[in-house]
This record gives structure tokens, C-alpha cells and sequence, in this order.
């Protein structure tokens, strides 16, 4: 059984039963006792929990999701600790994954995958709009309830895009047969990520594979960075080129041919299913005016084509019927016998006159694997329009054939003049100066690694490693470098390979002897210490001495005299002010009083109860040791005694009994029997008695 099942997280969360166990997590199945609702939690691996960066990140994904609200991600609840215990709190969502179906399907027929897709888009698009990158959508993160509602899940690997842009060196995040190419290399990555990942789930759908095997993960992983994803009308027959086209978009190697986020990519779906929004169909492309298609490539904007913008040459009557979606969608015909309903989209198709005489579906494409194929797309009746697929120009022709312009480009006249000879030679020359110039002052010289305040062993070995002869320099006094580490070295900074450098070791810092000063004056003491070469400390100790009291005058140093000491650290001078307090507690109050008038010292007393005896001191302030200076005040608690308290009359009691009683008294008790029997005859003391005194029992009556 599951050492968790049954038990009670954070005195709140009541675990029923284990839902999944993966490499990070196990999920749970429990009821919130505080808001009575059923809820998944996800508990860490113990131990994992002792690293801090996974923690971190798992910690990350409560503060990710939670900023999310929408009908298709999973919300997270609550996050939260109970001993070795992290733990998230979501939404329990009752039903399977998409890998558990496509398990019992092995494929989906293209607009039934497109169907799954549209919801997982949308809850994708939704973190994107948030900042949030998930970086691990597959089947398995994917949710569908009974009644047919699509879930994302475990955002465990979501970072915000503004702040993390680049997956860490030599790590991987990401689900191997789904993770992008820019995962792999380690390059930025963004929302185009999650799009690649949920195209080549598309592509599984579809087709009831994954597009890479290999013998290891790592295989897997470089086949995405090497290989295009094959086309699915290669592996299932009827698929829509439209469909087969944006999954192979979705999918490119190069990340600026992906459409550029989940909301894109979701309305592209949208339009293919017919449920694109009110005026708006998607031509798998992103159309950019003449006039300001240049800037708009350039600044990375991508706009969707609006249907009344594209008749004549456009998508009426070259659209998606005929070859494009006609006879391949469910149904008579595709959506109505003739593409979107009818012959409303012309008859052409893809392959038509609509994108040029090559088309999408064209042997051009096949053979290029560009979407730039096409050979006069959206000229003439297109209006001048050069369009973007994915973010990219192609059939680059104007309303009058040509290419964009009508004068010769300027980099054209540049390449094919005499005056690009000129500046080529010219930069050539200032290339040579410029790289002689710094090899000869820069180039030439290495590196001397910075060895100073290091032992003279280590030093050497520094330099000798670098590629430089090591000579021993003259030594010397350094108040600040200690003895036998490096003071400095010549040549430093740069110097030519092999060079000798020499090294110069300091002797440690100058030692003098402390002379004696006790009974100067302080400042006769400092002038003599100074005077020696010594440092003075700025501040005196202030002590007490044992015998003769000679208030302010110098005790002694620390270092005591005699002392070989470093010029350079400061010598403390101590300083008479008064009498060293012994140690006062347990002494007689009449001795201390005796004591206390004979070195001038004013004795408060305080009378406090005690188990000593009368007349003992028990405490005492200031402390033993405290300089006193004549005059001063010492307080001391002198006992009182203990209290005294009441002897009962025990006459007659059982002796047992009457022992009890007096020892709860606080007494001793001491037992003599005088006859035979056992009752209490006298006790001696009686009336009253100090509180812990010995108390005698005679006993002995019947």
C-alpha cells in the first residue's frame, strides 16, 4: 500500500488513493477537508526534495499555472509543505489522457485530431498570453473528461518567457519525442516551442506514430535537430494538403516558420474546421500589405488574411475545395460537397491558379520543402500583396511582374563597380596595420597570473603551469603580506611566453619586544611603547588589581612584556580602576563588612530567604573580578535563614504517617523507637522549626 494513501496533508488534505506515479511526482487522488471538494495532488519524489533547484522549479509551477484561469488548463488550488511532503493542490479532473486513447485508437482521423487540438491550443494560447512557455506538451498532459472536455496539465516545466529564455547548457527539459530542436541545441526558446510540440502531437493523432525513433533518447533528441518531420499524406491517405501543410509548419526545424504562438496556430485549426471567428478564414499564410511588408517582417508581426480580401486570383475560385479539403473531410465532399460549403471556395484547390502555378500541393514543394514555391503567387489580381507563410516572404513578383522596385538596387550597383575593389583593398590595409599593431604591442605578450599574496610554492607552481621560468627575488620585511607568501613579481601583468619572472617573498612582518610599563602613567606607557616601534591600541582595558590600589595607573599590556610582537598590530595598554571583587557568595556577612571597610567599599545588603544559614551571602553585584574603584558600591543577599514552619501534633499517628507528613512539611525525619508498637509518642523540636531541619520521631505506643 502507498505510504501516503490514507494519510492527512497539512492537516487539510485527506489522500484517498494514488492516480499516476511519474519521474518527478506522484498524484493523488484527495479530498479538501476544509472546502469538502475532491482535488489532485501532486506530492514530490522524497528524494528529490533535497534539491534545491528542483524545488524551485516545482515551487515555479504553482507560481506559473496559478496565474492562469481558463476552461482548458488545469487550475492549481493551493501549494503548500508537510514535513518532507511539497506538495500542489489542482483541479481534479475525472477521465483519461490522450495517450490512454490513442492506446485504445491507435490513430484519429484528421478532423477528429484537429477537434482535440482546438481546446489544447486554446489553454496553450491562453498561458502564452500570460508569459508562459509550457515546454512539455504531449498525450500524456493532456486530459479529456467523459463528457468530452480537453485539459492541459503540469505546467512543472513552464518558465516565464521574460524570464527564461534559454533552456540551461546540457540539460534537456522537455519530453523526448516531442521537445523542439532549439530545446536540444540550447537555444532561446519561446511559445514557437510549445507549437512544435503540439504539432508533432497532431502528427501522432493522425497518424498513430511519432515521427522519430532511435536506439537511445539521445538519438530521438538529434533526429529533431536533423531531420524534417515526414509528411503525414505520406503515411495516411486523405489528408487535406491544408491540413498536411500546417502540421508541417507547425513543425519546422527552424522556428521562424512555425506560426508564432499557440493563438495563431489554434485559429489556423479553427479555420480548417470551418469554426474560424465571424469574417476571418486562414489561408496558411500571414499576409503583409506591399507598402508595409518589409517593416512588418522585420518587426516579427504576423497578420491573419480576411476572407474578402483574397477573391479574384486569391482563394475564390482557387480555394480550399476540389484538391484542398473537398472529398477528404467527413461527409459527402469534405464540409459540403465542394470545400467550406459548396462551391463557396472555388473548385481548385491548393494545387490551382489561387497561390500560383506551382501551388501548395505542387511537385515544386515536394522537391524544395519551401512554402515560397509558388512561381507568380498573388500577382496581378492579388494587388500587389507580398504574403508570409509562418512569418516568411515568398513569391516576391508585383502588380507588373517585376520584381519589388523599378531602378537597379543599390547593393547590386555596389557589387558590380570598380569602387567595391577600392573599399575591399582599403579595408584590407586597415585590417593589416590594425592586426600587426596589436600583435606586436598586445598580441605577442601572455597573461601573468596574478600570484601575489600567495605561498611561494603555490606562486611557482602558478607561473611554471602558465609557461614562465620562476626566479627567487630578495626577500623582505612586509608589515601586511605573511612570511613566505609573495610580495611581488616582475614583470606582472603580460609578458612573452617563457619569460623569467622573479619573485619577491616577504620575511613577515617586523617583530619588537614589549617593554615592561606597569606602574607608568598611560601616557608615559604609550611613549614608551611607541618609542619601541609598537602600535598603541586607541583604547585601554580597564582592570582591577589584588593589591595596592593605584587608581589609573597601568597594570600591564596585552601582550604582557616580554613578548615578541608585530610591529604592526596594536598593543592594548590595561588600566588601574580600582580593586578586583573576589568572589563574595558563601562568605560570612560579617567578614565581607570587615573586608568592605578596609579597601573602601560600600556594602548594601539585601535580606533574603534562604536554605542557607542566617547571616551567608547568597548572591552578589557586580560580579567576582569586576574592578571596584575605591568608593564604589557593591550589593550582596545575605540569607535569613529558611523559614519557619509549623510541627503538627502527631501523637497517636502510625510513625509511616507522621513521616509522610513532616517530609511534605520540608522536614527530615529521624525515627526512634522507644517501646513496642508503632504509634507516634513525641517529636523533638516541637511548635515551629526551621524549613528543613531534622525532625526526631519517638514512636513505640499501641
Amino acid at each position: 500500500m502507498d505510504m501516503l494513501t490514507g494519510r492527512m496533508l497539512d492537516r487539510r488534505y485527506h489522500v484517498r488513493s494514488r492516480i499516476a506515479h511519474g519521474g518527478m511526482a506522484t498524484v493523488y487522488l484527495a479530498t479538501d477537508t476544509r472546502l469538502d471538494r475532491e482535488v489532485a495532488l501532486k506530492v514530490m519524489h522524497a528524494d528529490l526534495a533535497r534539491d534545491a533547484e528542483f524545488v524551485g522549479r516545482f515551487i515555479g509551477e504553482a507560481k506559473s499555472v496559478a496565474r492562469l484561469s481558463h476552461p482548458n488548463v488545469v487550475a492549481v488550488y493551493d501549494q503548500g509543505a508537510d514535513g518532507q511532503y511539497l506538495f500542489l493542490a489542482m483541479e481534479y479532473v475525472p477521465g483519461r489522457t490522450l495517450r490512454a486513447l490513442l492506446r485504445e485508437r491507435g490513430w484519429l482521423p484528421w478532423n477528429e485530431a484537429l477537434g482535440i487540438m482546438d481546446p489544447v491550443l486554446a489553454g496553450l494560447s491562453a498561458a502564452h498570453q500570460a508569459g508562459i512557455v509550457h515546454r512539455d506538451v504531449k498525450p500524456e498532459n493532456v486530459l479529456i473528461t467523459p463528457d468530452g472536455r480537453v485539459k492541459v496539465v503540469d505546467f512543472g516545466l513552464a518558465r516565464a518567457s521574460a524570464a527564461m529564455g534559454q533552456t540551461r547548457a546540457g540539460v534537456i527539459i522537455g519530453s523526448v519525442a516531442y521537445i523542439a530542436p532549439e530545446q536540444v541545441t540550447g537555444a532561446a526558446t519561446d511559445a514557437r516551442t510549445d507549437v512544435y510540440a503540439a504539432g508533432i502531437m497532431a502528427f501522432e493523432m493522425m497518424t498513430g506514430r511519432q515521427p522519430y525513433t532511435g536506439e537511445s533518447p539521445l538519438a530521438v533528441a538529434y533526429a529533431h535537430v536533423n531531420s524534417d518531420v515526414p509528411a503525414i499524406s505520406d503515411l495516411v491517405t486523405g489528408i487535406p494538403p491544408a491540413v498536411d501543410q500546417l502540421v508541417r509548419a507547425a513543425t519546422s526545424r527552424d522556428p521562424q516558420r512555425r506560426p508564432p504562438d499557440a493563438d495563431a496556430f489554434l485559429r489556423a485549426v479553427r479555420a480548417l474546421r470551418g469554426a474560424s471567428e465571424p469574417g476571418e478564414s486562414i489561408t496558411g499564410s500571414w499576409a503583409v500589405p506591399a507598402e508595409a511588408g518589409a517593416a512588418a517582417v522585420a518587426s516579427g508581426s504576423h497578420t491573419m488574411v480576411v476572407g474578402s480580401e483574397l477573391d479574384g486570383a486569391g482563394l475564390t475560385g482557387a480555394g480550399f475545395a476540389g484538391a484542398g479539403l473537398a472529398g477528404a473531410g467527413p461527409g459527402s465532399g469534405g464540409y459540403g460537397g465542394a470545400g467550406y460549403g459548396g462551391a463557396g471556395y472555388g473548385g481548385a484547390g491548393y494545387g490551382g491558379a489561387g497561390y500560383g502555378s506551382a501551388g501548395y500541393g505542387s511537385a515544386e514543394y515536394a522537391a524544395t520543402g519551401r512554402y515560397d514555391a509558388g512561381g507568380a503567387a498573388f500577382s496581378g489580381a492579388n494587388g500587389g500583396r507580398r504574403d508570409v507563410f509562418m512569418g516568411l516572404p515568398f513569391g516576391g513578383t508585383t502588380a507588373g511582374g517585376g520584381r519589388d522596385g523599378g531602378h537597379e538596387p543599390f547593393l547590386q550597383r555596389w557589387l558590380f563597380s570598380t569602387r567595391l575593389v577600392y573599399v575591399a583593398v582599403a579595408v584590407v590595409a586597415l585590417l593589416a596595420v590594425g592586426i600587426g599593431g596589436w600583435w606586436l604591442t598586445a598580441g605577442r605578450y601572455h597573461a601573468v597570473p596574478d600570484v601575489a599574496g600567495m605561498s611561494e610554492a603555490a606562486a611557482t607552481t602558478a607561473l611554471v603551469q602558465a609557461g614562465f621560468h620562476v626566479r627567487d627575488g630578495s626577500s623582505l620585511i612586509d608589515n601586511n603580506v605573511p612570511k613566505d607568501n609573495v610580495v611581488s613579481i616582475s614583470p606582472s601583468g603580460r609578458a612573452l611566453p617563457g619569460a623569467t619572472i622573479t619573485v619577491t617573498v616577504s620575511r613577515g612582518p617586523r617583530m619588537i619586544t614589549v617593554p615592561p610599563v606597569a606602574g607608568k602613567s598611560v601616557a608615559d606607557a604609550t611613549t614608551a611603547l611607541q618609542a619601541a616601534g609598537l602600535t598603541v591600541s586607541s583604547t585601554t582595558k580597564p582592570v582591577g588589581v589584588t593589591g595596592t590600589v593605584v587608581v589609573n595607573s597601568v597594570a600591564g599590556t596585552k601582550p604582557a612584556a616580554g613578548t615578541s610582537w608585530p610591529q604592526d598590530k596594536p598593543v592594548t595598554i590595561d588600566v588601574v580602576v580600582g580593586l578586583s571583587l573576589p568572589p563574595l557568595t558563601g562568605e560570612d556577612i560579617a567578614a565581607i563588612q570587615q573586608w568592605a571597610a578596609e579597601n573602601h567599599i560600600n556594602l548594601q545588603q539585601k535580606s533574603v530567604t534562604s536554605s542557607k544559614p542566617q547571616g551567608i551571602i547568597v548572591g552578589q553585584s557586580p560580579t567576582a573580578g569586576t574592578p571596584v574603584p575605591p568608593g564604589g558600591t557593591v550589593d550582596v543577599s545575605v540569607s535569613q535563614g529558611p523559614p519557619e514552619v509549623q510541627i503538627p501534633n502527631l501523637q497517636g499517628q502510625p510513625f509511616q504517617q507522621a513521616q509522610q507528613t513532616l517530609e511534605n512539611l520540608g522536614f527530615k525525619v529521624v525515627g526512634q523507637k522507644a517501646f513496642f508498637g508503632n504509634k507516634v509518642i513525641s517529636t523533638n523540636p516541637s511548635g515551629q522549626a526551621p524549613q528543613g531541619s531534622t525532625i526526631t520521631v519517638y514512636y513505640g505506643g499501641f
